[in-house]
């Protein structure tokens, strides 16, 4: 099965919500008027798409009605796809790891699916040819170690640990050594599942961006926060709170095939201007890819 048949059926649940309370509006409607809008408003909130986002696509699907004299019911569904659309691509989901090594930072709260995310992000990586090394910077919970260790081996790549309780920052250093000698093109490091308020853990972040700075003054760096998919609007209130303590430039999101929730997707990306970079719709290896906005669309509505 191709990712986009797996990310289609993964995305089913959502599909069946978003469709039902959608699809709804539009059969219920041979008119194309406020009440329309005012119905397919409510029916984008009830989708998890959250109020900000929801208004913002209604009032612009008002004004393209009216500059574009839309009459037909159909035709107003295939601008509330291109509105979806122009929203998930009004940010760059592009990755950047242009330089030899470049750095993923792998960040959020406990239970959000961060190790195998970074164990799938590996094996993808590898299978593009990239040598990747891990850095195993959860260095509180030795389950975690253990976790990510069988990741690494699965995807076939290095992993840099340290004892339990071990300087996280220490850990970094080694893996970027490491992967200078070599010649790896990624290192990914994995971190403590944190909450923003939790300081000593957002000190930590700091303490490992510096030895980052420090050894790979040049490199390109992504800083990743996972996110629950099945979480739904909470989502967009999580990566407000985190943005404020952490300079994160993008998101993955994780459990896309366990939710109805998936809406959502576009109110993080509208409310955070943050792009969603990889998404998983599975539990194998091989069941997490490069967010693909054109895919997620077609697969919803």
């Amino acid at each position: 099965m191709g990712f986009f048949d797996k990310l289609k059926q993964g995305l089913s649940k959502t599909k069946e919500s978003f469709n039902e309370k959608v699809n709804n509006v539009f059969k219920n409607f041979r008119k194309v008027d406020e009440d329309l809008l005012e119905e397919l408003e409510e029916a984008l909130i009830m989708s998890d798409v959250g109020m900000e986002t929801s208004m913002k696509i209604i009032d612009n699907l008002r004004d393209k009605i009216k500059s574009e004299k839309i009459e037909e019911v159909e035709d107003v569904k295939q601008a509330l796809r291109d509105q979806m659309q122009e929203i998930l691509d009004s940010v760059d989901s592009d990755l950047k790891l242009d330089t030899k090594p470049s750095v993923m930072l792998i960040v959020g709260v406990n239970g959000v699916g961060k190790t195998t995310s970074i164990g799938k992000i590996a094996n993808s990586l590898q299978k593009e040819g990239k040598k990747v090394v891990i850095a195993a910077a959860d260095t509180f919970r030795a389950a975690a170690v253990e976790q990510i260790e069988v990741w690494a081996n699965r995807a076939n790549c290095k992993l840099i640990k340290g004892k339990e309780n071990t300087d996280p920052a220490s850990v970094v250093f080694e893996s970027i050594k490491v992967a200078k000698e070599e010649n790896a093109d990624v290192v990914i490091v994995d971190t403590a599942g944190r909450l923003h308020n939790k300081k000593y853990l957002m000190d930590e972040l700091i303490k490992i961006n510096k030895v980052i700075d420090k050894e790979l003054p040049d490199a390109s760096k992504e800083t990743l926060m996972v996110l629950d998919a099945t979480t739904g609007q909470n989502a967009i209130l999580q990566v407000k709170a985190f943005k404020e303590a952490v300079n994160i430039n993008g998101l993955i999101l994780t459990k896309l095939d366990g939710t109805s929730k998936g809406g959502a997707v576009l109110g993080i990306v509208s409310e955070n201007s943050m792009p969603i970079k990889f998404v998983g719709v599975g539990e194998q290896i091989d069941d997490m890819q490069k967010f693909n906005s054109a895919d997620f669309v077609n697969s919803i509505i």
